[in-house]
Protein backbone atom coordinates (compact mmCIF):
# COMPACT_ATOMS: atom_id res chain seq x y z
CA UNK A 1 0.00 0.00 0.00
CA UNK A 2 1.04 3.33 -0.60
CA UNK A 3 2.59 5.26 2.40
CA UNK A 4 -0.28 7.42 3.51
CA UNK A 5 0.44 10.38 5.89
CA UNK A 6 -2.25 10.64 8.64
CA UNK A 7 -4.72 13.18 7.74
CA UNK A 8 -6.25 16.52 9.70
CA UNK A 9 -9.17 16.08 8.29
CA UNK A 10 -10.87 14.04 5.39
CA UNK A 11 -12.52 15.92 2.61
CA UNK A 12 -15.20 14.81 0.37
CA UNK A 13 -18.53 15.32 -1.76
CA UNK A 14 -21.75 15.71 -0.25
CA UNK A 15 -24.20 15.27 -2.82
CA UNK A 16 -24.21 12.09 -3.78
CA UNK A 17 -24.32 8.46 -2.84
CA UNK A 18 -20.37 8.08 -4.53
CA UNK A 19 -19.25 10.77 -1.97
CA UNK A 20 -20.33 9.30 0.83
CA UNK A 21 -19.07 5.84 0.22
CA UNK A 22 -15.27 7.62 -0.11
CA UNK A 23 -15.85 9.76 2.71
CA UNK A 24 -17.00 6.63 5.29
CA UNK A 25 -14.33 4.17 3.73
CA UNK A 26 -11.72 7.24 3.92
CA UNK A 27 -12.59 8.02 7.81
CA UNK A 28 -12.02 3.80 8.06
CA UNK A 29 -8.66 3.91 6.27
CA UNK A 30 -7.17 6.20 8.20
CA UNK A 31 -8.74 4.95 11.39
CA UNK A 32 -6.96 1.49 10.99
CA UNK A 33 -4.14 3.03 9.92
CA UNK A 34 -3.40 5.59 12.10
CA UNK A 35 -5.82 4.72 15.18
CA UNK A 36 -7.42 7.60 15.49
CA UNK A 37 -11.06 8.76 14.23
CA UNK A 38 -10.40 11.48 12.08
CA UNK A 39 -13.28 14.55 11.16
CA UNK A 40 -15.27 14.50 7.69
CA UNK A 41 -16.59 17.11 5.84
CA UNK A 42 -18.58 16.92 3.09
CA UNK A 43 -18.79 20.14 0.70
CA UNK A 44 -20.73 20.96 -2.49
CA UNK A 45 -19.08 21.91 -5.60
CA UNK A 46 -19.25 25.83 -5.48
CA UNK A 47 -18.50 25.87 -1.18
CA UNK A 48 -15.86 24.07 -2.42
CA UNK A 49 -14.52 26.23 -4.38
CA UNK A 50 -14.40 28.74 -1.47
CA UNK A 51 -12.92 26.93 1.34
CA UNK A 52 -9.97 27.25 2.47
CA UNK A 53 -7.27 24.94 2.58
CA UNK A 54 -5.30 25.90 5.64
CA UNK A 55 -4.52 22.04 7.10
CA UNK A 56 -1.38 20.80 6.94
CA UNK A 57 -2.64 17.30 5.72
CA UNK A 58 -5.65 16.05 4.46
CA UNK A 59 -7.37 13.33 2.25
CA UNK A 60 -9.96 14.56 -0.13
CA UNK A 61 -12.33 12.16 -2.35
CA UNK A 62 -14.43 12.85 -4.84
CA UNK A 63 -13.57 16.29 -5.56
CA UNK A 64 -11.72 17.14 -8.47
CA UNK A 65 -7.56 17.51 -8.46
CA UNK A 66 -6.26 21.06 -8.96
CA UNK A 67 -3.92 23.13 -8.34
CA UNK A 68 -4.64 24.22 -4.94
CA UNK A 69 -4.44 21.07 -3.81
CA UNK A 70 -1.16 20.16 -5.02
CA UNK A 71 0.56 20.22 -1.37
CA UNK A 72 3.22 18.24 0.45
CA UNK A 73 0.70 15.88 3.17
CA UNK A 74 -2.16 15.68 1.14
CA UNK A 75 -3.76 12.58 -0.82
CA UNK A 76 -6.47 13.42 -3.53
CA UNK A 77 -8.38 9.67 -4.34
CA UNK A 78 -10.70 10.72 -7.20
CA UNK A 79 -12.05 9.78 -10.80
CA UNK A 80 -13.06 13.50 -12.20
CA UNK A 81 -11.13 14.45 -15.41
CA UNK A 82 -8.31 16.46 -14.34
CA UNK A 83 -5.49 18.62 -16.42
CA UNK A 84 -2.83 19.09 -13.17
CA UNK A 85 -0.29 17.10 -12.91
CA UNK A 86 0.42 16.27 -8.89
CA UNK A 87 4.04 18.13 -7.89
CA UNK A 88 3.63 17.49 -4.31
CA UNK A 89 0.46 15.91 -3.41
CA UNK A 90 -0.14 12.12 -4.00
CA UNK A 91 -2.63 11.51 -6.15
CA UNK A 92 -4.45 8.43 -6.92
CA UNK A 93 -7.04 9.10 -10.05
CA UNK A 94 -8.88 6.29 -12.22
CA UNK A 95 -11.36 8.17 -14.35
CA UNK A 96 -12.58 5.07 -15.28
CA UNK A 97 -13.60 3.60 -11.84
CA UNK A 98 -16.21 5.61 -9.15
CA UNK A 99 -14.46 7.19 -6.07
CA UNK A 100 -15.95 4.89 -3.87
CA UNK A 101 -13.92 1.85 -5.91
CA UNK A 102 -10.83 3.43 -5.78
CA UNK A 103 -10.96 3.68 -1.66
CA UNK A 104 -12.36 0.65 -1.69
CA UNK A 105 -9.41 -0.64 -3.23
CA UNK A 106 -7.21 1.04 -0.48
CA UNK A 107 -9.48 0.02 2.36
CA UNK A 108 -8.98 -4.07 1.05
CA UNK A 109 -5.32 -3.73 0.95
CA UNK A 110 -5.24 -2.64 4.47
CA UNK A 111 -7.72 -5.61 5.17
CA UNK A 112 -11.09 -3.86 5.43
CA UNK A 113 -13.09 -5.53 2.31
CA UNK A 114 -16.32 -7.66 3.58
CA UNK A 115 -18.63 -9.08 1.18
CA UNK A 116 -21.41 -6.73 1.84
CA UNK A 117 -19.20 -3.50 1.07
CA UNK A 118 -18.33 -5.70 -1.88
CA UNK A 119 -21.95 -5.48 -2.91
CA UNK A 120 -22.65 -2.15 -1.79
CA UNK A 121 -19.38 -0.48 -3.77
CA UNK A 122 -19.94 -2.14 -6.74
CA UNK A 123 -23.81 -0.79 -7.03
CA UNK A 124 -21.97 2.71 -6.06
CA UNK A 125 -20.17 2.40 -8.99
CA UNK A 126 -22.41 1.31 -11.23
CA UNK A 127 -24.89 4.27 -10.00
CA UNK A 128 -22.00 7.23 -10.35
CA UNK A 129 -20.63 6.19 -13.89
CA UNK A 130 -24.23 5.71 -15.00
CA UNK A 131 -23.47 2.43 -16.40
CA UNK A 132 -26.56 1.75 -18.14
CA UNK A 133 -25.81 -1.28 -19.40
CA UNK A 134 -25.18 -3.23 -16.32
CA UNK A 135 -27.94 -5.88 -14.89
CA UNK A 136 -28.02 -3.74 -11.76
CA UNK A 137 -28.66 -0.48 -13.12
CA UNK A 138 -32.05 0.60 -12.23
CA UNK A 139 -31.28 -0.88 -8.51
CA UNK A 140 -28.35 0.84 -8.55
CA UNK A 141 -30.03 3.94 -9.41
CA UNK A 142 -32.49 3.26 -7.10
CA UNK A 143 -29.96 3.45 -3.96
CA UNK A 144 -27.91 6.39 -5.15
CA UNK A 145 -31.55 8.13 -5.21
CA UNK A 146 -31.40 7.62 -1.26
CA UNK A 147 -29.13 10.43 -0.87
CA UNK A 148 -30.58 12.56 -3.43
CA UNK A 149 -33.97 11.83 -1.50
CA UNK A 150 -32.74 11.95 2.26
CA UNK A 151 -29.74 14.04 1.71
CA UNK A 152 -25.75 13.04 2.71
CA UNK A 153 -25.67 13.73 6.54
CA UNK A 154 -28.86 12.35 7.20
CA UNK A 155 -28.59 9.50 6.13
CA UNK A 156 -25.22 9.20 7.66
CA UNK A 157 -26.85 9.40 10.87
CA UNK A 158 -29.57 7.18 10.04
CA UNK A 159 -27.14 4.46 9.48
CA UNK A 160 -24.41 5.73 12.09
CA UNK A 161 -22.00 5.77 9.51
CA UNK A 162 -22.36 2.21 9.05
CA UNK A 163 -22.82 2.01 4.80
CA UNK A 164 -23.11 -1.44 4.89
CA UNK A 165 -26.71 -0.92 6.71
CA UNK A 166 -27.96 0.81 3.02
CA UNK A 167 -28.05 -2.33 1.46
CA UNK A 168 -31.63 -4.35 1.23
CA UNK A 169 -32.34 -1.33 3.41
CA UNK A 170 -36.50 -1.20 4.06
CA UNK A 171 -35.97 2.93 2.62
CA UNK A 172 -35.16 1.25 -1.18
CA UNK A 173 -38.91 0.11 -0.87
CA UNK A 174 -39.82 3.92 -1.22
CA UNK A 175 -37.59 4.04 -3.76
CA UNK A 176 -38.31 1.46 -5.89
CA UNK A 177 -42.18 2.40 -5.64
CA UNK A 178 -41.59 5.54 -6.81
CA UNK A 179 -40.22 4.56 -9.83
CA UNK A 180 -42.56 2.10 -11.00
CA UNK A 181 -45.50 4.58 -10.71
CA UNK A 182 -43.32 8.36 -10.43
CA UNK A 183 -41.18 7.56 -13.18
CA UNK A 184 -43.89 7.35 -16.34
CA UNK A 185 -46.19 9.76 -15.07
CA UNK A 186 -43.30 12.39 -14.39
CA UNK A 187 -41.61 11.30 -17.80
CA UNK A 188 -44.73 12.29 -19.36
CA UNK A 189 -45.46 15.97 -17.34
CA UNK A 190 -41.79 16.68 -18.12
CA UNK A 191 -41.73 16.33 -21.61
CA UNK A 192 -44.51 19.26 -21.82
CA UNK A 193 -42.24 21.14 -19.73
CA UNK A 194 -39.29 21.85 -20.85
CA UNK A 195 -37.95 25.58 -21.19
CA UNK A 196 -35.12 26.63 -23.74
CA UNK A 197 -32.03 28.21 -21.93
CA UNK A 198 -29.98 28.22 -25.21
CA UNK A 199 -30.45 26.14 -28.70
CA UNK A 200 -28.64 23.37 -27.24
CA UNK A 201 -29.50 23.57 -23.39
CA UNK A 202 -32.78 22.76 -21.67
CA UNK A 203 -34.70 23.50 -18.29
CA UNK A 204 -36.86 20.69 -17.28
CA UNK A 205 -39.27 20.70 -14.94
CA UNK A 206 -40.06 18.17 -12.64
CA UNK A 207 -42.67 16.68 -10.51
CA UNK A 208 -42.45 13.14 -9.32
CA UNK A 209 -40.01 10.64 -10.07
CA UNK A 210 -36.56 9.97 -10.41
CA UNK A 211 -35.44 12.65 -12.34
CA UNK A 212 -31.79 11.07 -13.02
CA UNK A 213 -33.91 8.18 -14.83
CA UNK A 214 -36.16 10.74 -16.90
CA UNK A 215 -33.38 12.70 -17.62
CA UNK A 216 -31.31 9.90 -18.94
CA UNK A 217 -34.60 8.34 -21.02
CA UNK A 218 -35.25 11.76 -22.76
CA UNK A 219 -31.43 11.76 -23.77
CA UNK A 220 -31.09 8.10 -24.77
CA UNK A 221 -34.63 8.26 -26.69
CA UNK A 222 -33.45 11.81 -28.12
CA UNK A 223 -36.81 13.35 -26.98
CA UNK A 224 -35.87 16.86 -26.93
CA UNK A 225 -34.09 18.20 -29.51
CA UNK A 226 -31.50 19.56 -26.62
CA UNK A 227 -27.85 18.08 -26.40
CA UNK A 228 -27.55 18.97 -22.72
CA UNK A 229 -30.92 19.01 -20.03
CA UNK A 230 -31.01 20.86 -16.50
CA UNK A 231 -33.06 20.19 -13.84
CA UNK A 232 -33.04 21.65 -10.21
CA UNK A 233 -33.51 21.00 -6.99
CA UNK A 234 -34.18 23.03 -3.93
CA UNK A 235 -31.83 22.05 -0.83
CA UNK A 236 -33.48 22.61 2.85
CA UNK A 237 -30.88 26.05 3.35
CA UNK A 238 -32.96 27.14 0.14
CA UNK A 239 -29.62 27.11 -1.99
CA UNK A 240 -31.09 26.19 -5.66
CA UNK A 241 -29.02 23.13 -7.34
CA UNK A 242 -28.07 22.83 -11.08
CA UNK A 243 -27.96 18.95 -12.39
CA UNK A 244 -26.30 19.23 -15.84
CA UNK A 245 -27.20 15.68 -18.20
CA UNK A 246 -25.57 14.78 -21.71
CA UNK A 247 -24.96 12.43 -23.76
CA UNK A 248 -22.02 13.26 -25.19
CA UNK A 249 -19.67 15.36 -22.55
CA UNK A 250 -21.48 18.36 -23.38
CA UNK A 251 -22.78 18.73 -19.38
CA UNK A 252 -19.17 19.37 -17.49
CA UNK A 253 -18.35 22.44 -19.57
CA UNK A 254 -22.07 24.03 -19.25
CA UNK A 255 -21.09 23.82 -15.78
CA UNK A 256 -17.99 25.07 -15.37
CA UNK A 257 -19.34 28.30 -16.66
CA UNK A 258 -21.39 28.00 -13.75
CA UNK A 259 -18.48 27.64 -11.57
CA UNK A 260 -19.87 24.07 -10.89
CA UNK A 261 -17.92 20.65 -11.43
CA UNK A 262 -18.25 16.56 -12.08
CA UNK A 263 -18.42 14.28 -15.31
CA UNK A 264 -18.62 14.92 -19.01
CA UNK A 265 -21.92 13.92 -18.93
CA UNK A 266 -23.31 14.46 -15.38
CA UNK A 267 -22.36 17.97 -13.48
CA UNK A 268 -23.74 20.22 -10.91
CA UNK A 269 -23.69 23.51 -9.78
CA UNK A 270 -24.67 25.78 -7.15
CA UNK A 271 -26.92 29.03 -8.18
CA UNK A 272 -26.67 32.33 -6.26
CA UNK A 273 -29.08 33.07 -3.70
CA UNK A 274 -31.27 35.25 -6.23
CA UNK A 275 -32.30 32.49 -7.78
CA UNK A 276 -35.39 31.27 -5.97
CA UNK A 277 -37.85 29.77 -7.83
CA UNK A 278 -37.87 28.14 -11.77
CA UNK A 279 -38.12 31.81 -12.90
CA UNK A 280 -35.53 33.28 -11.19
CA UNK A 281 -33.02 30.20 -12.28
CA UNK A 282 -34.10 30.70 -15.57
CA UNK A 283 -33.43 33.90 -16.26
CA UNK A 284 -30.30 33.25 -14.57
CA UNK A 285 -29.18 30.33 -16.42
CA UNK A 286 -30.26 32.51 -20.13
CA UNK A 287 -28.36 35.18 -19.05
CA UNK A 288 -25.36 33.30 -17.63
CA UNK A 289 -24.93 31.05 -20.68
CA UNK A 290 -26.30 32.84 -23.61
CA UNK A 291 -22.95 34.82 -25.52
CA UNK A 292 -23.10 38.74 -25.17
CA UNK A 293 -24.81 38.66 -22.20
CA UNK A 294 -22.53 38.15 -19.79
CA UNK A 295 -22.02 41.54 -18.42
CA UNK A 296 -25.56 41.64 -17.98
CA UNK A 297 -25.28 39.37 -14.68
CA UNK A 298 -25.39 41.16 -11.64
CA UNK A 299 -22.03 40.96 -10.10
CA UNK A 300 -23.77 39.66 -6.59
CA UNK A 301 -24.54 36.58 -8.51
CA UNK A 302 -21.59 35.29 -8.47
CA UNK A 303 -21.15 35.46 -4.78
CA UNK A 304 -22.27 32.08 -4.01
CA UNK A 305 -23.17 31.07 -0.48
CA UNK A 306 -22.89 27.64 -0.45
CA UNK A 307 -19.16 28.08 1.73
CA UNK A 308 -20.52 26.95 5.07
CA UNK A 309 -19.97 23.03 5.61
CA UNK A 310 -22.77 20.97 5.30
CA UNK A 311 -21.94 19.44 8.62
CA UNK A 312 -18.18 19.63 10.05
Amino acid sequence: MIDLPKPDVILTHESDLDGLVAGVLMQRLAHTLHGEDVPLEAWNYNGWKQRPMSERRAWVTDLSFEPRLDRTGWVIVDHHTTLTQPQQATLIHDVEKSAGLLCYELCREAGLGSPELDRLVHLNNVADLFLARDPDFVLASDYANLVKTYQFWNLHDLLDGRIERLLEHPLLEVMAVKRRIEDPIGLEWSLNNIHTITPEVGLVEMTVGNTNLIVHQMLEQKLTPFKVLITLFKKSNGLMIASFRSANGEALKVAGRLQGGGHANAAGATLPRSARNLHDAADYLRRALNPGTASDLDPLDDLFAATEMTKG
